[in-house]
């Protein structure tokens, strides 16, 4: 596991982001065992504790579970994996809308060209 930390956001939210990211894209899925404090904080060499309040947030989120001494794991809440998703798309179309905002292109020539890009990309060509 690797992440690019970022100077401006508290280390445990990039975590967190990380954690979404992960479960969205289908990396993690539902019930998967994930990586205890300790190993996730040396796999990041971040601060256990500041591993320890990225998951406390997660739990709180209700994106991961911890049964007793097991090892946590990622929900199993399908609407909690729902609202993931579409939380994570609604930051991407958010930032894409400012970032293309000041250009004025119209409406189905954005869509047009949003269109033909994604389905490159998503065809393998690039």
């Amino acid at each position: 596991m690797k992440i690019i930390f970022n100077k401006r956001d508290p280390v445990y939210v990039q975590v967190v982001q990380h954690f979404k990211e992960q479960i969205a894209s289908g990396y993690y899925e539902p019930g998967q065992e994930i990586p205890s404090r300790r190993e996730l904080a040396g796999q990041l060499k971040i601060n256990p504790n500041t591993a320890q309040r990225a998951y406390k947030e997660m739990e709180e989120a209700g994106l991961i579970f911890t049964e007793g001494n097991n090892p946590s794991r990622i929900t199993k809440d399908e609407k909690v994996l729902r609202v993931v998703r579409t939380e994570l798309i609604e930051n991407a179309v958010n930032s894409f809308i400012a970032a293309v905002e000041p250009i004025n292109i119209p409406l189905d020539e954005l869509v047009d060209m949003v269109k033909e890009k994604y389905e490159k990309e998503k065809g393998g060509q690039k």
